[in-house]
């Protein structure tokens, strides 16, 4: 009991200083409607988007986190600004789960939306902040690249992300910029949900607590 108060209690200094007003998550994807009904009020940009989503997800009309690996893999090959290891089945599994809305364990159309969205604006931001060109964000660059895609973070934040995310050395490659900011505004998402009056302060039973840090 007492180690957990302990690291609790050193979590709560590190982002005691966080004003959550000042992040900028994404709009959550909207619920999940038949098809028939999503159709009859989708855009033209909505309804060629689908078509390409019923290409990548099949017959089930929904993506996997083995699919959606083949899908962001046989994307990022094509960029070779864009260093990367390629996406693990791992953080794929990951990014399914936050932005799993409905528990399915797979992501569907307005889901898999969300994310395709989310992942072009970094991507933009991703390049933007690699000044040197290198296919990686260095850790001096890394306080203006989150802070542009929404999130200004603490120093000791920062600290905690690089050591989580970045190599030896402090550089952040594509695939892990993106797994941090997908979980990362999932998280922050999440805590606005939960913030009922907006003070910065949430209250969560072990079963929030459990539901909000396993499955994601």
């Amino acid at each position: 009991m007492f180690l957990a108060k302990k690291l609790i209690g050193g979590l709560l200094d590190v982002v005691g200083n966080v004003d959550m007003n000042q992040f900028l998550p994404s709009d959550p994807p909207p619920p999940r409607r038949p098809v028939q009904y999503a159709e009859q009020h989708e855009s033209e940009e909505e309804r060629q988007f689908r078509k390409v989503f019923q290409q990548l997800a099949g017959d089930d009309m929904e993506v996997s986190p083995s699919e959606l690996m083949n899908i962001l893999n046989k994307i990022v090959c094509r960029h070779g600004d864009l260093k990367t290891d390629g996406f693990s089945m791992e953080s794929c599994r990951s990014m399914v789960a936050v932005m799993d809305s409905d528990s399915t364990g797979k992501l569907g159309f307005h889901e898999f939306k969300y994310l395709w969205n989310s992942i072009k604006k970094w991507q933009g931001v991703y390049k933007q902040y690699d000044a040197d060109r290198s296919g990686t964000i260095g850790a001096s660059e890394l306080p203006g690249a989150f802070q542009a895609a929404g999130f200004p973070l603490n120093d000791q934040l920062y600290q905690m992300i690089i050591r989580r995310y970045s190599d030896e050395s402090g550089n952040m490659d594509f695939d892990n910029y993106i797994g941090c900011l997908v979980r990362l505004d999932a998280m922050c998402r999440a805590f606005q949900t939960l913030d009922k009056d907006r003070n910065g302060t949430i209250k969560v039973d072990i079963k929030e607590w459990l539901q909000l840090t396993m499955y994601s």
